[in-house]
């Protein structure tokens, strides 16, 4: 693995590899131990979206293992592709820092950055693919349930890019997924059949999502409204009426169900404040199984 820029790139045996030694450094930090791995290396972190868990979980889990990150704001560079080409900004970084994090709106902006640096890069969110969240989210997954095949996800709202990288992982990972979204939000069909193609059947498609979470494991939501598509708030709102995961959609699922969030949450919107609080939520347990599963990550691809 020189990259991690999409689930369905990666091998099943890669994944959970890194979901082993995810679990295993998380045990091995929280014992007041520390592996300096990354002594003397640096992390450039690239961001044209603004965000709270991706900055500060990569930043602590870089300097966790010894290195040293640098964040970069789009103005520092005159925006990602803006003033000097993508490939130019790659192969210059190559010569100064030892890995490359982008948060990015395209996705074709982190597949050039791979492309052309000659040291690894991270996808850290784009609007097709969040790969980290998805990984982070399996990690909690295993934890709560003791396995991950097998374990059967109901998330209700867009097809967005969440649940676009939460499918290549039911493909490759063995799970079950199920996307309930309205009409005209639906998770493409082309990253269906994918998914599919790694594991059969293991996506599908529904608009009722008391249907969704009738037999299912976890009840993922996410927001309904992504940075970039803030013009859409007020028709997006009207849109995803009947798909709020609250106390009644809940109280559909079996009792065991649990409940994700890969945050921010817009309670009263995609998610009710008695949901997010209910004692099925594991939200904060994902938000925290970021630090852990990019620590492994960042170990694997830079040490």
């Amino acid at each position: 693995m020189n990259d991690f820029v999409a689930i369905s790139e990666c091998s099943t045996q890669e994944l959970h590899e890194l979901l082993d030694a995810s679990g295993s450094l998380k045990a091995f930090y929280q014992s007041g131990k520390r592996d300096l791995c990354l002594t003397g290396k640096t992390l450039a972190m690239l961001f044209e979206k603004p965000s709270l868990r991706t900055r500060i979980s990569f930043q602590v889990a870089m300097t966790d293992l010894g290195g040293y990150p640098i964040y970069v704001k789009p103005e520092d560079i005159g925006g990602i592709g803006k003033r000097e080409p993508i490939k130019d900004i790659a192969r210059v970084l190559s010569r100064y820092v030892q890995g490359i994090m982008a948060r990015t709106f395209e996705h074709q902006t982190v597949i050039d950055l791979a492309e052309y640096a000659d040291i690894p890069v991270i996808n850290a969110l784009t609007d097709w693919s969040h790969p980290c969240q998805a990984m982070a989210d399996c990690l909690t997954i295993r934890e709560h349930f003791g396995r991950i095949e097998g374990i059967k996800i109901a998330f209700i709202g867009d097809g967005n890019n969440v649940a676009r990288s939460l499918a290549f992982a039911a493909g490759r990972l063995n799970m079950k997924l199920v996307v309930a979204s309205p009409r005209g939000y639906e998770l493409d069909e082309p990253t269906i059949q994918r998914a599919n193609s790694f594991t059969a059947d293991c996506t599908s498609q529904t608009g009722d999502p008391f249907a969704a979470v009738a037999d299912a494991d976890v009840i993922y939501t996410d927001t309904w409204v992504s940075m970039g598509q803030e013009n859409e708030k007020e028709k997006r709102r009207r849109d995803f009426a009947g798909f709020v995961v609250d106390v009644k959609l809940v109280e559909a699922a079996p009792k065991h169900v649990k409940i994700m969030h890969c945050l921010p949450a817009y309670r009263g919107y995609e998610i009710t404040d008695d949901a997010c609080e209910c004692p099925g939520s594991i939200i904060f347990d994902q938000a925290e199984n970021r630090l852990h599963f990019q620590r492994a990550l960042l170990k694997k691809l830079m040490a």
